[in-house]
């Protein structure tokens, strides 16, 4: 039996805790609403699913949530803890999978989803000036692979139009059906809003790919335990990607079903928001946090072993009854009221007053700089002064005070009602010292970045897209703009062009950055930073559009040089581009190329537009400008390969494999160059020789998706159902949210005669995405094989409905009609 010991006896583990939960004082009602909540089935009106519990820093949120994590776990439940440390949803579903795990309890199918997701994320980070098998675009500001492939999957490719008969798509190219190469998606206007298409639905809408995965999991794991208890701490930063979600999660069923012996607690410094949780009240608790009544910091203040009245009521006084600083002047065994120093003159001092060592006494007024602490960040802190203690030791120390935390991520920090005053303090009476203190971390944190990025040479992506290498920027860019604000303030703003060009629904990029400059601002005192973080903060809570409102503070008051605004524009370009405003795109990036008309970044992102949009004259323009980068490129491999896909997308495919050739034989080892190449082969009745290019393709990267989609076509047409399934069984696990699989798969079991399985993997697809309106089309086409002329007449109906412009579903409605 868990914490039992021999002969029935408590283990050393369950008296180590006890004795530690003996130790925490106050929030006793608290507690006992949560733990009696327990005592209360589901199914009882009484029992709620929800706690939140909210109130001001240092007011003891974080040490309550621990002691209900320990409440829960004695009560058997599987529980995950996740705080900021997580800032988007795929990120707060790895910790959740993660802590499932260590407590053997795996969430297969959320791991699966997960390294789906991951991997649409590398090939979406994708360096633009790297080429290779990570699937690199190759170019100076190219659209990462990711977004090509999202585009490409957005296509109407060969097959992906339902046709009558296996080998009818061989003699179409899609490109030269509907709007051109955007093809069905962007007829109905949702480039990205497509998650028929499966990169682009998990990187534009991860929810929608991810939590039908943990809802199926978690229904497993509660078959298996009482309880499940999922806390989300510091919800005050996560809530901006969390709340709706969670909202959703709990009362809707878009997502799945959540097992009813589920409990979610939300801790933050704000309630529920009526907005989002406006009925939450028969399901809910809300847990307001006050200062301890006078009684709680007593007791805390007894439990320490602080009892005379005087030194009490000074106490009591100074701390406000916040926990942090209750507990914190009371580690200092005070033994009169003059040991507790008065708030506004020596706050510092009475949290150090009982620290007799004048050298810990200075180190910890250094330590206060960073907002993350380790040995080395420590080492920086502290200067290399020889009279300071050790490094090693002083971290350790540190760790010891009440208001030091261990960081979910590694490492840790003080709490915020600590190190306010503590900084305060050392910019008010040592400025010179502030200044040091700042600029040797920030070279402390820039030496890392650099090691980092040695260590990821070669590696795919953008580095602000990788979050070892972001998390030094970070605090890099922090503390120069607290050593020197006026001098640093336009080097942060440009290293915020490259968050915002890195900025996804899957990565809060450019919100880690905007917090770096309000955080600087209210930590230096400075109200232009100030100013700045509040504003690029309010921008981003614009979910579609937010880096482009950033781009606009910085384009009109930034005071960027030539160099930076060509960045800028062609970031805010790329970031309409993914917005699907083509035409603002478009002038963007004609913007970029009228301050800098030798550079490519403008010539290409025009390029990219232009060949999305794929209006009259557009493809003629895309090449107008892929031939001015190959002038201002010479050689480069990105280049030809753009022109080869630009001519396969306007059908002239005799002229897109020569450019394709001519691409491959400048890279051999570029599965994209290969993918593109195969796609034509296949459209030039060449399908043997496509599925040596798809084979090659998935040899140099094996989870390729596109091409494990489109070879598996292929083997379809080849009469290789089994091994067409198995690719598709392959592109699934990468991508288990992919309605372009189920689809596919739909057709290759159509195409086999298989009509009854293809109809459910239609309906898995459909089910997903109820606008597929191609997986309708195909469902019809069953439907009529099986003889149910009816249910086909339906699905036809339903896909010009959602799409009045879909002229193959009108042709096949007017056949299905004729006498």
């Amino acid at each position: 039996m868990a914490g039992r010991s021999g002969a029935g006896r408590p283990s050393m583990q369950a008296l180590i805790r006890r004795r530690r939960q003996a130790g925490f004082v106050g929030r006793l009602a608290e507690l006992r609403l949560f733990r009696q909540n327990f005592d209360v089935p589901p199914e009882d009106e009484r029992h709620r699913f929800l706690f939140c519990v909210h109130g001001p820093a240092g007011v003891g949120k974080t040490s309550l949530v621990h002691e209900l994590r320990q409440a829960a776990r004695d009560r058997g439940a599987l529980v995950a803890y996740v705080d900021e440390a997580a800032d988007t949803l795929p990120q707060a579903l790895t910790e959740v999978a993660a802590q499932f795990a260590r407590q053997g309890r795996r969430l297969k199918g959320v791991e699966r989803a997960l390294a789906g997701y991951r991997q649409r994320a590398r090939e979406a980070m994708a360096d633009p000036g790297a080429a290779g098998a990570a699937g690199a675009a190759g170019a100076p500001g190219a659209p990462s692979s990711g977004s090509r492939l999202a585009a490409r999957a957005g296509v109407v490719g060969i097959g992906m139009v339902p046709l009558v008969g296996p080998f009818a798509a061989a003699a179409v190219d899609p490109d030269q059906l509907a709007h051109g190469a955007d093809g069905l998606r962007e007829r109905i206007g949702s480039r990205l809003r497509g998650a028929g298409e499966g990169t682009a639905g998990l990187l534009l809408e991860p929810e929608r790919a991810l939590t039908p995965a943990l809802t199926d999991d978690l229904a497993s794991a509660a078959d298996a335990a009482p309880w499940l208890v999922l806390f989300f701490d510091t919800y005050e930063r996560t809530a901006p990607f969390l709340d709706g979600w969670l909202r959703d999660l709990m009362t809707t069923d878009r997502y799945g079903e959540l097992p009813a012996n589920t409990v979610v607690v939300l801790s933050g410094q704000h309630p529920l928001d009526p907005h989002i949780w406006d009925d939450a009240g028969d399901f809910a608790y809300d847990v307001p946090l006050s200062p301890f009544t006078e009684d709680e910091a007593r007791g805390l203040l007894a439990a320490k072993g602080v009892t005379d009245e005087p030194v009490v009521a000074e106490v009591l006084r100074l701390s406000g009854r916040l926990p942090v600083l209750v507990s914190t002047l009371a580690e200092s065994g005070p033994r009169g009221p003059a040991d507790v120093s008065d708030p506004s003159a020596g706050a510092v001092e009475r949290f150090l007053r009982w620290e007799r060592d004048p050298g810990r006494r200075a180190a910890a007024l250094d330590c206060a700089l960073p907002r993350r602490l380790d040995e080395e960040v420590v080492a920086a802190a502290l200067g290399g002064d020889a009279e300071a203690p050790a490094a090693p030791e002083v971290y350790a120390w540190l760790r010891t005070l009440p208001f030091v935390a261990d960081r979910p991520d590694g490492g840790a920090r003080y709490h915020d009602v600590v190190r306010a005053p503590m900084l305060r303090l050392r910019l008010n009476s040592a400025p010179q010292a502030w200044s040091s203190g700042h600029a040797r971390l920030a070279d402390a944190f820039a030496a890392r970045r650099r090691a980092r990025e040695e260590a990821d040479r070669g590696e795919a992506g953008r580095p602000w897209m990788r979050p070892a290498w972001r998390a030094l920027r970070v605090e890099e860019l922090y503390h120069g703009l607290c050593a020197r604000p006026g001098a640093a303030l336009a080097g942060a703003l440009r290293a915020g062009v490259d968050a915002c060009r890195a900025q996804t629904r899957y990565t809060a990029v450019a919100r880690e950055w905007a917090r770096v400059l309000a955080d600087a601002g209210e930590d230096a005192g400075e109200e232009r930073l100030r100013r700045w973080g509040a504003d690029c903060l309010a921008a981003l809570s614009d979910e579609r559009l937010g880096p482009v409102r950033v781009l606009d503070l910085i384009l009109a008051r930034g005071e960027l040089d030539d160099e930076g605004r060509v960045a800028a524009y062609s970031a805010r370009g790329w970031s309409h581009f993914e917005a699907g405003m083509m035409a603002e795109a478009l002038a963007d990036h004609a913007r970029a190329i009228e301050l800098d008309p030798t550079g490519p970044l403008g010539h290409h992102g025009s390029a990219i537009a232009l060949r999305a949009r794929a209006g009259d004259g557009d493809h003629e323009a895309a090449l107008a400008h892929i031939d001015r980068c190959a002038e201002l490129a010479p050689g480069a491999e990105w280049v030809v390969r753009e022109r080869g896909e630009t001519y396969r997308r306007m059908g002239r495919h005799e002229d897109a494999l020569a450019e394709l050739d001519r691409a491959h034989a400048l890279d051999p080892r570029e599965p994209l160059t290969l993918g593109s190449r195969a796609q034509v082969k296949f459209v030039l009745g060449r399908p043997a020789e496509a599925l040596a290019d798809f084979d090659h393709a998935l040899a140099l990267w094996p989870d390729y998706p596109w091409a494990r989609w489109r070879r598996a076509h292929i083997r379809s047409v080849l009469g290789d159902t089994e091994g067409a399934l198995a690719d598709l069984d392959h592109a699934q696990r990468l991508d288990p949210g992919g309605t372009g699989i189920l689809g596919e798969r739909g057709d290759v079991l159509r195409a086999a005669g298989r009509h009854e399985e293809a109809i459910a993997a239609y309906d898995r697809a459909l089910a997903l995405d109820p606008g597929y309106t191609w997986a309708l089309g195909s469902r019809a086409l069953a439907h009529e094989a099986l003889g149910r002329p009816d249910r086909a007449l339906a699905d036809l109906a339903r896909a010009l409905e959602i799409d009045p412009g879909y002229e193959w579903a009108r042709l096949q409605r007017a056949r299905l009609l004729e006498p």
